[in-house]
């Protein structure tokens, strides 16, 4: 009787979790734009999509900034990570709580904070103007405490003689770190990039005070519920939903041949 119930509180856990996706991905295939009337099947919306220069600008813009930023961040997090895997406790500490400030403060003020610095920097050197450069800037700072996260339980684990050992037998510090460090500490480099990468995509507060006239998909979709929600972003939405799905399927596939190995 326990088994059941905590199966049905499971499920019921799940179904108010995806309810909403589910609906979306149905109306995405509806040939009338009421979302409580169903009109017929129809790829009609998945169509006009790919004929929306404007949402596959957003998409684009999206895309770039997100790999870029958290190309950085992933840089950045695991040069921080290797700077201070010796150093004392103190100096881990102050660093530790200094990353975690980006991630405990409310979006809005590091984006006020973020367009009053770019404004600043552009009026006395006239450089960072708000766009995508900007984007990039402020999206890399508040993924790079993600990444840190991520690399330093990997990076605290490796053996620091392994290194030692490497250079002992010819390595250069280099290749020992490029050899013998960085394939123990990739899982947690790969966990950081794709947390980057999809808080750097679901992105609105930041984006909105640092974009300048860049759009991206969050504060394209945000200027249409200003008047009405095209049911093209419901395909939209249905693309990006299947494509990070199919995505997780292939790395659980994939870390269980792993394991099997």
């Amino acid at each position: 009787m326990r088994r059941a119930l905590n199966r049905f509180f499971l499920f019921f856990v799940f179904l108010f979790l995806y309810a909403p996706v589910l609906i979306l991905i149905i109306n995405s295939f509806n040939a009338s734009k009421s979302r409580i009337q169903w009109g017929g099947f129809t790829f009609k919306w998945y169509k006009l999509l790919f004929q929306d220069y404007a949402i596959l600008q957003a998409v684009r813009n999206t895309i770039f900034i997100a790999i870029v930023s958290s190309a950085v961040a992933t840089i950045l997090g695991t040069l921080c990570c290797i700077g201070i895997i010796n150093s004392n406790k103190l100096f881990k500490s102050s660093v530790f709580n200094i990353t975690n400030v980006p991630m405990v403060s409310p979006e809005i003020v590091t984006g006020v904070s973020s367009m009053l610095f770019f404004v600043m920097i552009y009026k006395l050197t006239g450089l960072f103007k708000p766009g995508i450069l900007t984007l990039i800037c402020a999206h890399s700072t508040f993924c790079s405490p993600y990444v840190f996260l991520s690399v330093f339980p990997k990076i605290k684990q490796v053996t620091p003689q392994i290194s030692e050992a490497a250079q002992d037998l010819g390595c250069t510090p280099f290749q020992a770190f490029y050899k013998v460090i960085l394939p123990q500490i990739m899982p947690g480099i790969i966990s950081g990039v794709v947390m980057s990468f999809t808080m750097s995509i679901d992105d609105f507060t930041i984006s909105y005070f640092t974009s300048g006239n860049v759009q991206t998909l969050p504060l394209s979709i945000y200027s249409m519920t200003k008047k009405s929600v095209s049911p093209e972003i419901n395909a939209l939405s249905t693309v990006f939903f299947m494509s990070i799905l199919i995505l997780l399927i292939i790395i659980n596939i994939r870390n269980e041949k792993v394991d099997l190995i």
